[in-house]
């Protein structure tokens, strides 16, 4: 292979005349034409002076051309670096500032926003832009870059507690090896359809979703977002669905849902956040079907799943994948017996290289022999299913969506009134779990919370937002001074 990601999940499909793309509209996009728009926009990315190690960022809203960029980025061997709509200008500004990103991809909504926080800038959604406009004059075959399988081929950027951002760098090797094994570990082949409402910018609808169905051969309904009465109506003409729990609460809300809607079905999927046992129990009675439930982050994509054929256990991640390696250790890095609660650390193909420009912070979290520190707390049970009990860090994970609450608290105890913030994360039905900031007025005043909302607003992407706010007259400390986050977690549980 001479460009072993693009070789793997795109070159096989060249000429064929079968559908892969279904959009809501009733539009179908084929493999051969998605890979010739591919082709196109890898011409119009090399106008704009992309070449092979070149960072592309691209923020805009996910529709068919934004996953054939990524397919051109592939073939051009620049390194595709997604982010979140949500993210603000100044949010943005260190994503490609850090990243040395030489081209930043935007909806054309926001050109005047963008323009001028990277070398170039490109507009592009599903309604065109100039990105597209270049692409369309351009030959619809283009001469795939030569790279090798430990080359660069993504960044995704995930928050640090120290409120700065890493860049995850992940090779050509890291994406095809966890792709092709979750592949044929859950059984997917041309002949399936998936319900794809998952963001783009995110390792679950991009690097698992679309890289599996692109490995597979099978189609996808690619839906710009999470819409019940979508879903429900594409349902009996799909097979399989991957999604956050999130999806299946909703789903469940929905009385129309039911065992023939889900009929021509064989599985369902989630990840990203914690599935409560409770929606496990619940969606069965209804559908008949056990959700499959796995575990993957940021730096390594998937780690275990439950089995697609065997037991799947309610509250567990399942069993470590074929190629990946799993042990619970303690604070000293030592191996724990089964059954006792420790640290999660994982070593295989599908673990990332380090973090873009952070040496230091790629030390602390890798240890020499390869295995990676991935900060969550789990168990794993004589049976080797592992469930995970906790998150270092306090990381919250709200609708999929990783938030991490020194970012927030930052922007807080910078607010005029206030003394000192802690954000947890605190139970939702919906999200699985939201941010709450619990905040310190400083002696003597007052928190203006209507100016510090707008604030807050202005400065971070909805989703990161709190959604509820207290003010207490002092945190909870330990005998160290140190914030019990723990106590305030469980004070506003409920």
């Amino acid at each position: 292979m001479n460009n072993p990601l693009y070789d793997t999940l795109f070159a096989p499909h060249a000429g064929r005349d079968t559908p892969f793309l279904y959009l809501p509209d009733g539009t179908v996009i084929t493999h051969d034409a998605f890979l010739r728009r591919a082709a196109q926009l890898a011409h119009a990315l090399r106008g704009l002076r992309v070449y092979a190690g070149d960072r592309v960022a691209v923020q805009a809203e996910k529709c068919p051309d934004i996953l054939a960029l990524y397919a051109a980025c592939a073939q051009v061997g620049a390194i595709f670096l997604p982010l979140n709509t949500a993210y603000t200008a100044g949010e943005l500004r260190y994503f490609v500032e850090d990243s040395g990103a030489v081209l930043l991809v935007g909806d054309p909504a926001r050109e005047v926003e963008l323009t001028g926080l990277a070398g170039a800038f490109a507009t592009l959604d599903a309604n065109g832009g100039s990105l597209s406009d270049l692409a369309d004059a351009q030959e619809e075959t283009f001469d795939t870059v030569e790279r090798h399988q430990d080359d660069l081929a993504a960044f995704l950027y995930t928050s640090g507690t120290t409120g700065r951002s890493k860049g995850a760098m992940l090779s050509q090797k890291n994406l095809i090896s966890n792709a092709v094994t979750i592949t044929q570990l859950w059984q997917f082949t041309r002949d399936d359809v998936l319900l794809h409402a998952l963001p783009i910018f995110h390792t679950h609808g991009l690097f698992v979703a679309s890289n599996v169905m692109s490995i597979a051969g099978g189609a996808m309904v690619f839906m710009p977002k999470l819409d019940v009465d979508q879903l429900i109506a594409w349902m009996p003409r799909a097979t399989s669905m991957m999604g956050v729990p999130t999806f299946y609460t909703r789903l469940l809300d929905d009385a129309r849902f039911d065992r023939e809607v889900a009929a021509n079905m064989r599985l369902f999927i989630s990840g990203s956040a914690p599935l409560l046992a409770d929606t496990h129990v619940a969606f069965e009675a209804r559908t008949g079907h056990r959700i499959l439930e796995r575990y993957g982050m940021t730096e390594t994509n998937m780690n275990t799943s439950n089995p697609y054929e065997g037991e799947r256990r309610a509250g567990t991640v399942g069993l470590p994948l074929p190629d990946v390696d799993l042990r619970i250790v303690d604070a000293g890095g030592v191996e724990l017996p089964r059954g006792e609660t420790g640290v999660v650390e994982v070593r295989g193909p599908n673990v990332f290289l380090g973090y873009w420009n952070m040496p230091q912070k790629t030390e602390a979290e890798m240890r020499p022999d390869g295995w990676f520190i991935t900060g969550d707390l789990g168990v794993q049970d004589a049976d080797g299913y592992v469930t995970i009990v906790g998150r270092g860090k306090d990381l919250i994970i709200s609708g999929g969506y990783n938030i991490y609450p020194k970012e927030l608290e930052l922007v807080l105890d910078a607010q005029p009134g206030v003394l000192e913030s802690a954000v947890v994360g605190v139970p939702d039905a919906d999200l699985g779990e939201v941010p709450l900031a619990v905040l310190v007025a400083v002696a003597g005043g007052q928190i203006d919370l209507d100016a510090l909302k707008g604030e807050v607003g202005a400065a971070l992407a909805r989703f990161k937002q709190p959604r509820a706010y207290e003010i207490v007259d002092a945190l909870p400390r330990n005998a160290m001074g140190k914030v019990q986050k723990a106590v305030l977690r469980a004070q506003y549980a409920r």
